[in-house]
């Protein structure tokens, strides 16, 4: 059966719970996953997600910072955990469903405000997250799974407003973006997003900072949706929610999507 994924930072589930409500009740993912949750698990909302047919979810949590979950139509039961770079922080979660398919859902360390671990302890947690994950997908190379998240790196220069003033600027450094490519190898990952999207600008992001995000249109596409070679070619339909960036309260992130034919 076809299912439809959603990947989405939703920055306070307990704050934003409304816009959540919204967007299950509007768009109906069989399947969405959250990011920067900022709540232990047994604060999470879960009975109103419920009341809307998610009635499976599988989650790590802690207070105020981080977090991740997965709220499923369909069955689901949890698949493991990691704990990348040892920060002992809730970065990541996984699901199987009831297809067998495994849904890796994570939060990527931002990594501060200065690309030089020298000087950055957090620019280095990051590289270090990402190095775990490629050594992980080295030795136990994922099959019939999806990869989903905020990445926190925007890998390609139309995945940003301005490549050449962005160089510099934590999230598109080359560095990061080496990273994060030996990552996607080392899992045999297709981004499934512009493998349907191949052309043009694509963001799912814009800054709080900016006093009119959608006229200064200054966004990186952070979030992601990946999959194993094995069933990326079951992906279609792709798509970022730009009009939920602009709900009221939003969080500074879009909801991506894809519709998986498996």
């Amino acid at each position: 059966m076809p299912f439809t994924l959603a990947t989405w930072n939703i920055n306070s589930v307990r704050l934003r719970e409304a816009l959540v409500a919204r967007f299950l009740s509007e768009e109906a993912p069989d399947v969405l996953c959250l990011q920067e949750c900022k709540s232990p698990v047994d604060k999470i909302p879960r009975d109103a997600f419920e009341a809307l047919g998610y009635t499976h979810m599988v989650a790590r949590g802690q207070k105020g910072y981080n977090g991740v979950a997965i709220l499923s139509k369909r069955p689901m039961e949890e698949a493991g955990a990691a704990n990348y770079a040892n920060l002992g922080h809730a970065r990541h979660i996984a699901g199987r469903l009831d297809n067998g398919v495994v849904i890796q859902n994570f939060y990527v360390p931002a990594g501060g405000d200065k690309p030089d671990r020298t000087i950055n302890e957090k620019f280095g947690q990051k590289l270090d997250y990402l190095t775990d994950m490629r050594d992980a997908f080295h030795a136990d190379r994922p099959e019939r799974s999806i990869l989903v998240g905020d990445l926190n790196i925007a890998p390609r220069e139309d995945d940003v407003w301005d490549h050449k003033k962005l160089l510099k600027v934590v999230s598109h450094t080359p560095i990061e973006v080496e990273h994060l490519a030996q990552t996607q190898d080392a899992g045999g990952w297709v981004d499934v997003t512009r493998a349907d999207i191949p052309d043009g600008k694509l963001y799912s992001w814009w800054s709080y900072r900016s006093p009119d995000w959608d006229a200064a249109d200054k966004g990186r596409r952070l979030d992601h949706v990946w999959a194993t070679s094995d069933i990326a070619g079951a992906a279609h339909s792709s798509r970022v929610l730009r009009h939920v960036r602009g709900w009221e309260q939003p969080s500074d992130h879009a909801p991506v999507l894809a519709t998986f034919d498996l």
